[in-house]
């Protein structure tokens, strides 16, 4: 067993890891990161990059399919080839050399494998142990997880990471979970062709969202050609060599020649040794402070501390972690206002607590107001694919935005303003004052205001 002693170890190089890792490297500080996969993590991959280019895809046939009765006619031929064709040149074919050279390049040090952490300043790769004499930062996100279905084990079933690689559209595809990943993907191979059935345990799809949501886009997949089962989840699971079986849903079982397992995502705190540094290796997420510490010397960002699962919320945990390397002012971490977007056509976002949340916390203080976006005036005027609406939740005591949802075209665009007044606590009373830009998809904001009084 061999050592090395480094400033800072960083194990995991997603978004958050490879942000921290090279802006300490180019500060001048002794580097060593350890990642198992690829450099750059499952967003550039597996996740947000690859899967909103299928859904840009999808999408753009939706709109095809839109012009007659507004534009004309049209004769839509979907062809995955380019999407996929696409998908690799952006992954560079699922390589990371040129991650891999630019951190080398600004003088860090690369090390493969699974690292796992031995103590508050050791991190074991291999036959090596890393010595941290600052710090160590773990950036290591999550997995998809299967649920221990009877039968699923190994069977050749997808998870998002085979989804993103496919080079062809299967004729028909079971996707097991209605979350985002589930509806996204689910939404996209419709699009393209295959006959879509999706498998939720919960009543309803999206069951995070508010139901108004989750409402809309049950109703957008049934004129998508989506067969939706919820409240009866799958039972068993099985494979012929051609064909998926899954037990359980409506009494009746559901054929495939795809199984898309999309049933949430999970940390593996027991490979990566939390135990040493005093953690609970069977948590679903490492427990962390309000300045991203996990223990004395150990910090943690990204999907690993389960506090919202996308690149910007790993890059802000590593803004906070930095300043404190790096000995610089910052503010620690407050998720009151964390904005989350589910790129479905059309686009179902959410910020801050949802209604159901905020009566929990508030009672009846609790006001709330919906402006559905076909009967605004931009909706009006978008006509074909305006499907959506303005969701707010105030705190009547306070007069403050505490949570909203924005579904409709370009509804996670529109959530920016609703994020900001959220994150800002901005009175009602001054969004009521503003003066907005007509006509647009976020004038129905002031339309959900007046609803309020």
């Amino acid at each position: 067993m061999s050592e090395r002693e480094f400033d800072v170890v960083v194990i995991g190089m997603g978004p958050g890891g490879e942000f921290v890792a090279t802006k300490l490297a180019a500060a001048g500080v002794q580097v060593a990161a350890v990642e198992q996969r690829l450099v750059g993590g499952e967003c550039h991959f597996w996740a947000c990059i690859p899967s909103k280019m299928m859904t840009r895809a999808g999408n753009l046939l939706a709109e095809g399919r839109r012009i007659p009765g507004m534009a004309g006619a049209s004769v839509i031929s979907p062809d995955w080839a380019p999407v996929a064709r696409r998908v690799s040149e952006a992954t560079d074919g699922w390589t990371d050399t040129g991650a891999a050279d630019r951190f080398a390049r600004l003088g860090g040090t690369l090390f493969r494998g699974r690292g796992t952490l031995t103590g508050p300043a050791t991190v074991r790769v291999g036959d090596t142990v890393l010595k941290a004499r600052r710090g160590i930062v773990v950036g290591t996100g999550t997995a998809p997880w299967a649920p221990p279905l009877d039968g699923l084990a190994g069977t050749p079933y997808w998870t998002n990471r085979e989804a993103m690689e496919a080079d062809q559209v299967p004729r028909s595809l079971i996707v097991l979970g209605g979350g985002a990943v589930g509806v996204e993907l689910a939404q996209v191979f419709a699009r393209f062709g295959a006959a879509v059935t999706v498998i939720e345990a919960a009543d309803r799809l999206l069951p995070q969202e508010e139901p108004e949501s989750s409402a809309l886009i049950a109703k957008v997949f049934r004129g998508d050609g989506i067969t939706v089962h919820t409240g009866a989840p799958a039972k068993s699971v099985s494979h012929d060599g051609r064909t998926f079986t899954v037990g359980g849903p409506g009494g009746a079982p559901v054929t495939g020649e795809r199984l898309l397992v999309a049933t949430g995502r999970r940390a593996d705190l027991a490979s990566l040794g939390a135990g040493a540094i005093g953690q609970d290796e069977h948590a679903c997420y490492l427990e962390v402070d309000e300045h991203m510490r996990a223990a004395p010397g150990v910090w943690a960002l990204g999907d690993v501390v389960g506090k919202g699962a996308h690149t910007h919320m790993a890059l802000y945990h590593g803004r906070i972690i930095l300043s404190q390397l790096l000995g610089r002012p910052y503010h620690p971490a407050e998720y009151h206002a964390v904005p989350e977007v589910t790129f479905t056509d059309p686009e179902i976002g959410a910020v801050g607590l949802t209604e159901a949340q905020a009566r929990d916390r508030l009672g009846d203080k609790v006001r709330t107001a919906v402006r559905q976006i076909p009967d605004s005036d931009r909706g009006w005027i978008h006509k074909a694919g305006n499907d959506g609406f303005i969701k707010l939740v105030v705190d009547g005591e306070r007069g403050v935005l505490v949570g909203a949802a924005s579904a409709g075209p370009d509804g996670g665009e529109v959530l920016s303003m609703l994020t900001l007044a959220v994150h800002a606590e901005v009175p009602v009373q001054r969004l009521r004052e503003m003066i907005y830009a007509f006509p647009t998809f976020h004038g129905a904001v002031p339309e959900a205001i007046g609803r309020l009084s």
